[in-house]
């Protein structure tokens, strides 16, 4: 499970945003579990909304994308799972 960090909440009077991002060193690769610190990118995800006494709920998740240092596949790059929010 990754440790995540809360950058901000907004609320108005129709929506609440909650912007959130990872704060763990680095990720196993899901592919062959090398341990990886090298970022590569970040994006942002937005799961879907939930609604919270009558208002809408944006949560905008930054996930970074990290090097795997296994060279054996093709595929190098991975993004950071945070579970604990998406499920």
């Amino acid at each position: 499970m990754a440790d995540i960090a809360v950058l901000s909440v907004d609320v108005s009077i129709e929506i609440v945003r909650v912007d959130v991002q990872g704060t763990t060193v680095g990720a196993a690769c899901p592919r062959c579990g090398a341990w990886s610190t090298r970022v590569h990118s970040s994006h942002l995800r937005f799961p879907a909304d939930a609604p919270s006494a009558g208002r809408r709920v944006v949560f905008q998740l930054r996930v970074r994308q990290f090097r795997c240092r296994n060279t054996m596949y093709l595929r190098r790059t991975f993004v950071e799972r945070l579970s604990v929010l998406t499920s």
